[in-house]
């Protein structure tokens, strides 16, 4: 008898911030490969980064079970490996077992009842500790796995997937027993007017509750009418869930075909993009202040730092002294570095300083931890490091996570300056523009100066105009001559 306790499962795990999925983007091991402790054996793709994960034992592969392009949820079986290949070869599995596609399909009301809350004194599903669909434990907190299969990345060319599986019509099914709306609000789920219960998983009603949207009063587009975030963030921008039916025109643009349009899922980075945007735009009041600055005589000190012997192998930027004048205010202006807590401000006495970063795969923000401990020196080599890990496509999820402060650099695509939507749990972030030659007023003369345009936009529940004048001022005057700012300061 082989001992079948030898082969083992590895499932996704949760690469950190309560990621509930990740991409497949490519296996580093192959179906008979003899792989180590800690090899590296597939690339993932996360809502923040491309990740390696290494394995959790050593053997052999047995099964790969999920192809590259796949997109599978946090706690899925992805591979097995045999940890004990020596023992000798596995016996086949019994011919007895029940095909997947033998399975019953579960009928509407069984699904709908995953939906629905649970009786009082029971733990929610998808919270942890509580039932997940398939009868695993929900792995995250209000995120149970899906119940949905794995879905595959849709091919160039291929057919549409409204055309290639077109549902057949579904027998009637017996509607769940709908509990009163009193019952449906003690349990904590949405309930309509007329006392149904609206159907919503826990990360959607949580999402409804960040925005102030009634789901009560929201049109589900989800099987058997569920509620998706879709239209939780419809609803919140005021948009209609139902496509609106416009008179046909004839004109020319409308002879053009699909074959003219290109479709890009909406997922990994971007999608945790626009839902931190979302998120943040409707929660937090931002205001946003201008400043131009004459800082000729800051490129001026970068250039005297840069012909320094223990510089000379260091990447020198003005970003750099824009994040040390960051941090320099923010020690003046404490309130600048907190967050929001619902009955509460947090202000914090450290400063993980957010760099906006554009890779291929969408906007990143890592951030450089405990930033206002470090030497102008640290602080360099800390910022050259964060940018060429977040090129490389290399950024783990631990170095996006806890800013507190953020800096996006719209200078390097010669944009004067923007107004910058806040990370979420933030309370300010400065955009750094363009640094041109302009005429400009000095000693009561016009000359050619270097000037640059500062944008800060802040939380106006923390931030009133005083202080974030103040804090912008502050910065201002820092790289109109850093020398006397330091002296004064510090």
């Amino acid at each position: 008898m082989i001992d079948m306790s030898r082969i083992k499962t590895f499932n996704l795990p949760d690469l950190g911030e309560g990621l509930t999925e990740g991409e497949i983007l490519a296996w580093l091991v192959k179906v008979g490969d003899t792989i180590e402790l800690n090899q590296p054996i597939v690339e993932v793709e996360t809502a923040k980064a491309a990740v390696e994960i290494p394995a959790k034992w050593a053997g052999q592969v047995q099964a790969i079970h999920h192809p590259e392009g796949t997109t599978v949820e946090v706690g899925t079986p992805i591979i097995a490996i045999d940890t004990d290949p020596g023992a000798g070869p596995l016996e086949a599995p019994s011919t007895t077992a029940t095909p997947s596609s033998d399975l019953p399909t579960p009928s509407a009301a069984s699904l709908a009842a995953v939906e629905v809350a649970p009786a009082e004194g029971m733990i929610e599903p998808g919270l942890i500790g509580g039932a997940a669909p398939g009868g695993r434990t929900a792995v995250l907190v209000g995120y149970g796995p899906r119940t949905t299969a794995a879905k595959r990345r849709p091919r160039k060319g291929g057919v549409p997937a409204q055309a290639a599986a077109a549902p057949a019509p579904a027998a009637p099914a017996p509607q769940p027993v709908v509990a009163p709306v009193a019952a449906a609000a003690r349990n904590g789920q949405a309930a309509t007017a007329t006392g149904g219960l609206v159907l919503a998983k826990p990360p959607v009603r949580k999402l409804a509750k960040d925005l102030g949207v009634d789901l009560g009063a929201v049109t589900g587009s989800g099987p058997l009418g569920s509620i998706t975030r879709e239209d939780v963030q419809q609803a919140a921008s005021g948009a209609v869930a139902e496509p609106i039916a416009t008179p046909s025109v004839t004109t020319s643009a409308a002879s053009f075909g699909t074959d003219r349009e290109q479709r890009i899922p909406v997922k990994g980075v971007r999608k945790l993009t626009a839902e931190n945007m979302s998120r943040s735009a409707f929660t937090a009041p931002h205001v946003t202040e201008f400043l131009t600055v004459d800082v000729t005589r800051a490129m001026k000190a970068l250039d005297r730092l840069r012909g320094r012997r223990e510089w000379r192998d260091v990447r020198v930027s003005p970003l750099l002294l824009v994040a040390k004048a960051v941090l320099l205010a923010v020690k003046r202006h404490p309130m600048v570095n907190s967050t929001w807590a619902g009955d509460e401000i947090v202000v914090k006495d450290y400063v993980n300083l957010g760099i906006a970063a554009a890779t291929e795969r969408g906007l990143i923000v890592p951030n450089v931890k405990d930033a206002g401990r470090l030497s102008l020196r640290e602080l360099a080599d800390a910022l050259n490091g964060l940018v060429q890990t977040a090129k490389s496509g290399r950024t783990s999820p631990a170095d996006m996570s806890g800013g507190t402060l953020t800096i996006t650099n719209v200078g390097v695509f010669g944009v004067d300056t923007g107004t910058p939507i806040l990370p979420p749990g933030e309370s300010a972030i400065l955009a750094f523009g363009a640094v041109r030659e302009m005429p400009w007023v000095h000693k009561g003369k016009v000359k050619a100066r270097q000037v640059t345009t500062l944008g800060l936009s802040f939380d106006h529940r923390i931030i009133d105009g005083e202080l974030g004048s103040k804090f912008l001022r502050d910065i201002g005057d820092f790289l109109t001559d850093p020398e006397a700012a330091l002296l004064a300061w510090t």
